[in-house]
């Protein structure tokens, strides 16, 4: 099976620590199986974890449970570096490196919750969709 290929907003990773109900969450749990790959670079790599990091205190995990998430995603993920930047396409600087990495991984999907942010991604032949219209993508909802 040719596996879907992702980059996941870092909204995504966020909603997933905060709760084990939703999309999010049901989307990293799904890391391991054969219906996506994840992929990352060192920058969402450490947004991930910055942003992971600030909410200790908010979220039932401490830094150390968050490293060891954090370990995880990374080691299932194709890892990338990205040479060749597309800035500025997207109305949020901040979303440029999701584009950059999707379009370096050739990925299908950006998976976030903020589709809108995304518009004009379709002209790279990516898509912009939440996490739960990818699990009913995939045949997981």
């Amino acid at each position: 099976m040719n596996r879907r290929q992702i980059v996941a907003d870092t909204n995504v990773f966020v909603s997933a620590l905060r709760s084990q109900f939703g999309a999010s969450y049901k989307l990293f749990s799904l890391i391991e199986k054969d219906i996506y790959k994840l992929n990352m670079s060192v920058p969402l790599a450490l947004e991930y974890e910055a942003v992971a990091k600030r909410m200790i205190g908010e979220i039932s995990l401490s830094e150390e449970e968050i490293d060891n998430i954090l370990d995880f995603v990374i080691s299932n993920s194709n890892r990338w570096e990205i040479y060749y930047l597309w800035r500025p396409q997207l109305k949020d600087a901040g979303d440029d490196m999701l584009l950059e990495l999707a379009v370096t991984a050739n990925c299908n999907y950006i998976v976030t919750y903020n589709v809108a942010d995304f518009k004009g991604i379709d002209n790279f032949g990516i898509q912009a969709v939440t996490p739960k219209e990818f699990l009913k993508l995939a045949g997981e909802l």
